[in-house]
């Protein structure tokens, strides 16, 4: 899995971008928020999501942790596909979108092209219990952000065969030592010196 790509960018337009890391050329499928955010950059670092199909490949790059995170929760929905959630994220932010899930916003949803009513009350009651999980019931972005963070650094000591119990426990009292807004290193690291 490539989790992100860091050069400079040698081709851009709102709905694509290359970037150049390590000789090769990397073509990414953006959306137009993340385009408004490195549209005067050079060099940009894009934290990216490879969808693999039978007969493709497509590499979607995401400005901030916090898109890629809603983009991958959109398309878990069934019939919402990686191109039809990069054009929810090009109509909304990550959370604005969140907030429509969580408040049923149905209208926010029928707004966005390719999005029928049907459609926008199957995301939102896909997404609304998994969401207000994942931020507690504030809808502040820095909950959702750190949040983000959180699941990550969980993610990664999972994967390294730690308990789930036990690790949430440690990056709970982790992030009030660091802060909410904390680099997933620091938190991986801080965790595994207490679990190991």
């Amino acid at each position: 899995m490539i989790s992100f790509i860091k050069g400079p960018i040698i081709t851009k337009s709102p709905t694509a971008v290359e970037i150049e890391a390590g000789g090769l050329g990397y073509d990414i499928h953006i959306s137009l928020h993340t385009y408004s955010q490195i549209e005067s950059l050079k060099e940009v670092k894009l934290h990216t999501y490879l969808h693999v199909k039978e007969d493709s490949h497509t590499l979607f790059g995401f400005f901030e942790p916090v898109e890629r995170f809603m983009f991958k929760h959109l398309i878990s929905v069934s019939g919402v596909g990686p191109n039809t959630a990069r054009v929810v994220l090009s109509s909304m932010t990550a959370e604005e979108t969140r907030m429509a899930i969580i408040s049923n916003n149905v209208a926010a949803f029928k707004k966005v092209k390719g999005i029928g009513p049907k459609s926008a009350q199957r995301i939102i009651l896909d997404l609304k219990d998994k969401l207000v999980k994942d931020a507690g019931q504030n809808p502040g972005s820095t909950v959702f952000v750190s949040n983000t963070l959180q699941n990550e650094a969980l993610s990664a000591l999972l994967a390294l065969g730690f308990n789930k119990a036990k690790a949430s426990k440690v990056l709970q009292s982790l992030m009030s030592e660091f802060g909410q807004d904390a680099p997933v290193e620091q938190l991986i690291k801080g965790a595994l010196k207490q679990l190991t």
